[in-house]
């Protein structure tokens, strides 16, 4: 399956999950977004299995060097078990780790949880709305003495990252996405972007009113907040 096929079934699955939803949402940034993307409702079984499919397929097609997986708390923690599972079932084993928020005082203490993270480190999250879990995530990996080389994400919103000042959040003219590639040098591997959510309701708003409306409100939000 190609990518742009991949991104669009990704899509697809998301919305019928529930995953995906259309609407009036406000973002960390303050934004009033029309859609929602929530992966902590990849709730069951079923639902990570697949969602672990789509990840390590498009890990797979980006050609990434990596020699261990790294899942930050808490909602890589799911995430990095189940795609190391999924690339272990395609022929491709590979050890993973995580961390815990808390350093743990007894047994084997510290903050650090599975494999021993050395070599270069594929960090896997599931969104990035500013960059900060990526820049987390890369201490916590330099600490032990590896190098993150890249970040594997579910869906890139294609959208102006915020920061803040003394005069409260203002926009920037990059993606989180594009600060984690230029300003902290890793590859960024997304299942989907924008551009396929506009793509797949292109298609089902051929015949479909509701979808056509949303795509017309995502166009709207990506007219004033989208990046290149």
């Amino acid at each position: 399956m190609n990518k742009n096929q991949l991104a669009v079934d990704f899509v697809r699955f998301s919305v019928e999950s529930g995953v995906l939803r259309f609407g009036e949402f406000k973002t960390k940034a303050g934004r009033l977004s029309p859609y929602f993307f929530n992966a902590g409702l990849f709730d069951d079984g079923a639902k990570l299995l697949k969602l672990a499919s789509f990840y390590a397929q498009s890990i797979l097609q980006s050609g990434i060097q990596f020699d261990m997986l790294f899942g930050p708390a808490y909602k890589g923690i799911p995430l990095v078990a189940a795609v190391s599972m999924e690339l272990a079932r395609l022929g491709h084993n590979y050890p993973f780790a995580y961390n815990r928020k808390e350093a743990k005082d007894h047994g084997e203490g510290g903050t650090l949880v599975g494999a021993p993270v050395k070599g270069r480190v594929l960090i896997i999250d599931d969104v990035m709305s500013a960059g900060t879990a990526a820049r987390e995530s890369i201490a916590i990996i330099e600490k032990a003495g590896a190098k993150a080389c890249a970040v594997a994400i579910a869906l890139d919103r294609q959208e102006k990252a915020t920061e803040y000042t003394t005069e409260g959040l203002r926009d920037v003219d990059h993606s989180a996405v594009q600060y984690v590639k230029n300003v902290l040098g890793l590859q960024v591997c997304a299942i989907a972007e924008l551009s396929s959510l506009l793509q797949y309701l292109e298609h089902d708003g051929t015949s479909n009113t509701t979808a056509q409306t949303n795509r017309e409100a995502i166009l709207a939000y990506r007219q004033r907040y989208g990046v290149a």
